[in-house]
């Protein structure tokens, strides 16, 4: 039997905030991660095949700056596992928080990855 936590709504927020600064840190690490390895799937699967992909200054500072707005919208879906919280974890269990915390985070550090993903699948595709 789950026990309850007997945290006050305020106390769920600030449950919270507290998490917020280790999830963004996993997102930026894992979006260096993610760009690490665009660059190298591009240079070495793409590239010899494609005299069009190319990774320039330019293209690093896009993205770069695509990511960080990317980061403000997980911060804006971060906000949403408060608000479940609060209006779905209705016996207030630690297990339900950190279980909703541990999908969101997971979730959020693996989407940078599809990047370099989609770029693999598409050599294997084109070139291949």
């Amino acid at each position: 039997m789950k026990e309850n936590s007997n945290l006050t709504r305020s106390q769920i927020k600030d449950w919270w905030i507290e998490r917020r600064l280790n999830y963004n840190i996993g997102l930026i690490i894992s979006g260096f991660i993610a760009f690490i390895l665009y660059v190298f799937v591009g240079v070495n699967f793409i590239m010899p095949y494609d005299d069009e992909f190319d990774i320039t200054l330019f293209t690093i500072a896009f993205q770069g700056i695509g990511y960080l707005i990317m980061i403000v919208f997980a911060n804006l879906f971060y906000s949403l596992g408060v608000t479940e919280d609060l209006n779905h974890n209705k016996e207030n269990t630690d297990d339900f928080r950190k279980n909703l915390f541990n999908l969101g985070f997971w979730f959020s550090v693996s989407l940078p990855f599809l990047a370099p993903l989609w770029l693999l699948i598409s050599y294997f595709l084109n070139f291949h």
